[in-house]
């Protein structure tokens, strides 16, 4: 087989797994911070999207402006989610966050068809970003470059702002003992809000910088979240570097799926998940529960 067909799969699968990889790592923060099992996280994605069109009119001319407000916006609404619709239900039992989320979900979905319109959603691709570039010789999209570029900087951003200031050790010992944090006088529920929009502008940034490179509708909110489950099972739900590990092998998988089985591509990927969940169903890079004595 062409090497250089091969390396086009390999940067292909490359930057599918950079938009997935923001939207798992915005639910797997939820999800270690918080406890909650976001199932609105794909509507948010697709809300992230559907903010850039709507801002550019369809016209990628000030993409990268718009990219900014689109994703500002979306922590804001992540800000006034967490606030209004999750905190009061955050000591309940999980099946209220599952229906709540949910809910969310089918909510989100109608706002935007009632808003935007059922139709399919594009915009071209930013200026400049039109054309190839060459990688060991081999033409590829600069715009998926872009975006490998643009998921490699918020990972590095994100394990910044977890590993090297308060608020991110503030975020990695509430995963441990949210009540020593409020013995301490800590406003954790201030520290949820900040987790949960950051997690969701995550997930907006993803759908948006997503736009140039596929169609939006309101359906995609649930494959967006099918998507992001896949990842973190087999990465490991609440894991960052799991949502990377996963990420960059479903994408992968799926690339080289498509090149060899176009018609069975999506099962390898849910062979992957089934082998994981075989083997070890915490993820790869996830935490075994620990054993009760």
């Amino acid at each position: 087989m062409n090497p250089s067909l091969l390396l086009l799969e390999f940067m292909t699968g490359l930057a599918s797994a950079s938009s997935l990889f923001l939207l798992a790592a915005g639910l797997s923060l939820i999800f270690g911070a918080l406890g909650i099992v976001n199932f609105a996280h794909g509507s948010f994605y697709m809300l992230g999207a559907y903010l850039l069109f709507w801002m550019t009119r369809g016209d990628a001319g000030s993409f990268w402006h718009y990219l900014l407000l689109a994703v500002a916006a979306s922590v804001v609404i992540g800000a006034a989610v967490e606030r209004i619709f999750l905190r009061p239900i955050l000591r309940r039992p999980e099946h209220f966050q599952i229906l709540l989320t949910y809910a969310l979900l089918l909510v989100i979905a109608d706002v935007c068809r009632l808003a935007f319109g059922s139709d399919y959603k594009s915009i071209s691709m930013p200026p400049g970003f039109g054309g190839p570039v060459f990688f060991l010789g081999a033409p590829f999209p600069a715009y998926y470059a872009g975006l490998v570029g643009l998921a490699a900087v918020a990972g590095v951003l994100l394990w910044l702002f977890l590993h090297r200031t308060r608020y991110g050790l503030l975020v990695r010992a509430v995963t441990q003992d949210r009540e020593m944090l409020e013995a301490l006088g800590i406003n954790v529920p201030a520290l949820f809000t900040i987790v949960f929009a950051l997690g969701i502008g995550l997930a907006g940034f993803g759908g948006a910088v997503s736009l140039p490179l596929q169609s939006m509708s309101t359906d995609v909110a649930v494959d967006a979240v099918i998507s992001a489950f896949i990842v973190v099972v087999v990465g490991g739900l609440g894991s960052i570097w799991g949502a990377l590990a996963g990420a960059f092998l479903i994408g992968e998988v799926q690339a080289f799926g498509a090149l060899l089985l176009p018609e069975f591509s999506i099962v390898f990927v849910y062979l992957l998940m089934a082998l994981v969940l075989l083997f070890r169903p915490w993820g790869l890079l996830g935490r075994a529960p620990a054993v009760r004595t």
